[in-house]
């Protein structure tokens, strides 16, 4: 028996699902602290979630209750459904069941932080990685410590008043420096130890039953980001400052993922090849633990990572192929340099790559028989029909095996776009191009300076003023729009979705993931609740769900076949 019972909830039921690794992490570090950790996996429970917590509570008292929260909302533009809501039920029904504490976290919740202690009304809130911070509140918790000397820890005063922390004996001197904004949190992160991986057991993550369910398996290398690119909310959410881990350690957890039989894993840094002298230090160990060991489960191991363009040699592609690699999602955002430049950025300001690097990630790739995915971001500033046009032009002659193109972006409280887009309303004005297919009304933001509290600030990005969700996108409204259009908080950039389609032309289709709304296609590349995905699952597919891209018309064929419940229009 550990000292007292700490209890983890994943309140995300999308499907195909998507292995909640966060609570792997933090049961690592709670268990190594002398807790008991159990691990209440709604993904399993969708229909039946009140009564899977009813039956779990019912049994149980822990000490503190810590539930993840890793997305908003889908941050697909011509989507834009919104979790939170549905979180915060599922929240409240853990308040009804246990008086323990409740402490939220996860790169999501970290986006807007103080907005959703308060929104959901929970006790406490972790920004960025949460395996020490957690920790000690349990201890706190425990031993009849006070919370508030938990560095950084999020306090929920209540009446709509969020408080954190301070992470040093000097009391933060402006609010966003009271958000935590901008700062270095690899204090926050376990470096040194294999997050333990399990499958199978009860009230614990089941990476193995993920992994059947489509989730592919996750390994995280570091924390952390030090670039400035405009749209990103990494380097706030989790930390300005990259957070290496271990080699070795992450290895064995590599190696215990595959032992268990999942053997497609996708790494979850931001991204794989910064840092890329630790990043070969890591598949230099899996290549050699292979060659030393003919019955190392790491000879069942497919790669999947995501890549900046830069930096990536010929070494670097070496070693991915050593390690067995399969697939590289590439993400050069765009191809012209005038609109990358301030956008994709080093914490100087400085680009760091060129489009040239990209046609380079695709040739080694092809060379050593690597997919690869380039993602694309259009409708950014400045983007017009002819720079959207020499975008897809450049992009669709690489020989990519997919491309794929997002159309608009998702403002965050924290992302240098948010905070600019703010800095233009200043309260007083909309700016052409903020959209939200939800709003009733102009959206004007106002800078942090000019509200009452961190939680007015970060409420605008999600929230009307009268309360009802409005996650806020940008769309260059030099983009080839009607005036009615450009002028309504709601519109719909349906004009630029058509030249799309009709650009392309229909025998591309195959390789290609454009952005759709209703009645536009039944191309639906959106990966929550996908017809197409969901039938590769059952189906039994595996691997990143763009290598299959190409053969959706055929799989969701065979699914027909097989009985597989297709919806019509897929």
């Amino acid at each position: 028996m550990g000292r007292a019972l700490v209890t983890l909830v994943n309140p995300n039921k999308i499907r195909p699902t998507i292995t909640p690794y966060a609570l792997d992490i933090l049961t690592t570090s709670l268990e190594e602290s002398g807790f008991d950790v159990e691990v209440v996996d709604l993904n399993f429970h969708r229909d039946e979630w009140r009564a899977a917590l009813a039956g779990y509570f019912d049994r149980r008292r822990p000490l503190l209750v810590g539930v993840t929260v890793r997305n908003t909302d889908t941050i697909y533009p011509q989507e834009q459904k919104v979790f939170v809501g549905e979180h915060r039920e599922i929240i409240t029904e853990i308040r009804r069941l246990t008086s323990a504490p409740l402490v939220v976290g996860g790169v999501g919740f970290s986006s807007m932080p103080f907005a959703l202690v308060d929104y959901f009304g929970v006790d406490y809130g972790v920004k960025g990685p949460g395996e020490l911070i957690i920790c000690r509140l349990a201890d706190a918790l425990l031993t009849g410590g006070s919370p508030r000397d938990v560095p950084g820890l999020i306090v929920n005063e209540g009446g709509g008043a969020v408080t954190r922390v301070p992470v040093s004996a000097e009391l933060p001197t402006s609010p966003l420096a009271h958000a935590g904004h901008g700062e270095s949190r690899a204090w926050q992160a376990n470096r040194g130890t294999a997050y333990t991986r399990r499958s199978g057991v009860e009230h614990k993550v089941d990476n193995l039953a993920h992994y059947h369910h489509g989730g592919l398996g996750n390994i995280l290398t570091k924390n952390g980001c030090p670039f400035t690119c405009a749209h990103c909310v990494e380097p706030d959410a989790k930390g300005n400052g990259f957070a290496r881990r271990a080699v070795t350690a992450v290895v064995d957890e590599v190696e215990a993922l595959t032992a268990q039989g999942v053997h497609d894993l996708h790494t979850t840094d931001s991204e794989f090849n910064l840092s890329i002298a630790n990043s070969k230090a890591v598949l230099r160990e899996i290549a050699r633990r292979k060659d030393t060991d003919s019955s190392s489960p790491l000879h069942s191991l497919r790669l999947w990572i995501y890549s900046q363009p830069a930096p990536f040699d010929e070494e670097f592609a070496d070693l991915l192929v050593a390690a067995g690699c399969r697939g590289v999602n590439v993400a050069p955002d765009h191809v012209r340099e005038d609109l990358l430049s301030g956008w994709k950025v080093t914490a100087k300001g400085t680009r760091y790559y060129t489009f040239d690097d990209t046609v380079r990630v695709v040739e080694l790739a092809r060379e050593r028989g690597m997919l690869t995915m380039v993602e694309v971001l259009l409708g950014m500033p400045g983007e017009t029909l002819d720079t959207l046009r020499e975008c897809i032009d450049r992009i669709m002659a690489l020989d990519a095996t997919v491309a794929g193109f997002t159309l608009g972006l998702r403002a965050f409280p924290y992302s240098p776009l948010g905070m600019d887009l703010a800095r233009q309303c200043s309260g007083e004005r909309t700016v052409r191009g903020l959209q939200s297919n939800t709003a009733t009304e102009p959206i004007v933001l106002k800078t942090i300076d000019q509200c009452a509290s961190v939680v007015e600030y970060e409420r605008q990005f999600l929230f009307e003023p009268s309360g009802g969700f409005r996650p806020v996108y940008y769309f260059s409204p030099q983009l080839p729009e009607d005036e009615e259009t450009l002028s309504r908080p709601d519109g719909r950039w349906l004009n630029t979705l058509r030249f799309m389609w009709d650009h392309i032309p229909e025998r591309d289709y195959p390789r290609v993931m454009l952005p759709t709304a209703p009645g536009l296609s039944r191309h639906d590349n959106n990966y929550a609740d996908n017809p197409f995905l969901t039938s590769m699952v059952q189906l039994g597919y595996r691997g990143a769900f763009w290598s299959r891209w190409r053969d959706r018309d055929s799989i969701i064929e065979e699914a027909r076949a097989k009985g597989i419940v297709v919806p019509a229009g897929a």
